[in-house]
């Protein structure tokens, strides 16, 4: 990501990201449920010491069994930006702002976090890949000028974010969720906690629920619109990628909500990483 001629995701990014999904080193599993697993990741000593101003690189990893939605059915609704809106609770605000190339674009996604933290959002890169065996999109934070971090939320970072999905049938799939983000706070511990125990798992069953939901849905708005499969109906105004550049959490203010508690009750119950 380093190289200055392209910001665009290669395969090493895919790779990266895959490998992340698989992997089973320095995971703790904080639910196992219904076919639902959540994991957390441990950090490692040398993650520990390296950070500053109290900020925690974050990574969370859920993957739900689905017996009744195909792989491609799921992989829509991800990328489906008007449905996004009748399932999505948490969403404030997203919109896409200009396609990059064929498989990727740029755009801003504004969400509610539990009350009383602030509300995050980010502006990112998204790209994404099909081949015979999975469905990826990945997405990390950019800046542009036109872009700036906005009053009354936090700008959080996406270091490397997006969803797996591996067919394992005609109509069932697995389904990865990993976001590894840099929230920009110091955050307290009941907010991991209900990340994975609580938050993460609701979130699951509503991308569940949007699968099912949306054979309907979609036959009833645009059903031959599809544009992250048909490039040609992406009506986004072209961007150069050399206009974007990589969003350094360093450059962005550090939030201390390490205090906060919920609903004003001690925050600290349940087990904690």
């Amino acid at each position: 990501m380093s190289r200055k001629e392209s910001i665009l995701p290669d395969e090493a990014i895919f790779s990266q990201f895959r490998k992340h999904c698989s992997s089973t080193d320095n995971w703790s599993n904080k639910y196992d449920k219904n076919g639902m697993k959540v994991w957390v990741e441990v950090p490692s000593t040398t993650q520990t010491q390296g950070q500053k101003n109290g900020s925690k690189i974050h990574m969370i990893k859920c993957r739900m069994t689905i017996k009744d939605v195909s792989a491609a059915t799921m992989y829509d609704v991800i990328h489906d930006g008007p449905y996004r809106s009748t399932w999505d609770s948490t969403m404030i605000e997203s919109y896409d702002i200009a396609r990059l190339s064929a498989n990727a674009d740029f755009g801003y996604y504004a969400w509610a976090c539990p009350s009383p933290l602030k509300n995050r959002d980010v502006v990112t890169l998204r790209s994404w890949q099909v081949t015979d065996e999975d469905y990826v999109i990945v997405n990390f934070s950019v800046k542009h000028p036109k872009y700036p971090p906005r009053n009354g939320l936090v700008r959080a970072i996406s270091i490397l974010t997006g969803y797996l999905i591996k067919p394992t049938g005609p109509n069932s799939c697995s389904f990865t969720y990993l976001s590894q983000a840099d929230p920009k706070g110091s955050l307290p511990k009941w907010v991991v906690n209900k990340a994975s125990q609580i938050l993460a798992p609701k979130v699951m069953k509503s991308v569940h629920k949007a699968g099912q939901d949306y054979p309907k849905w979609k036959a009833e708005n645009f059903p031959d619109e599809k544009p992250w499969l048909f490039p040609v109906q992406n009506n986004l105004p072209m961007m150069d990628p050399l206009e974007l550049s990589l969003q350094r959490a360093d450059s962005l203010e550090n939030v201390d909500e390490s205090s906060t508690v919920e609903n004003g009750e001690n925050g600290e119950n349940g087990d904690s990483s």
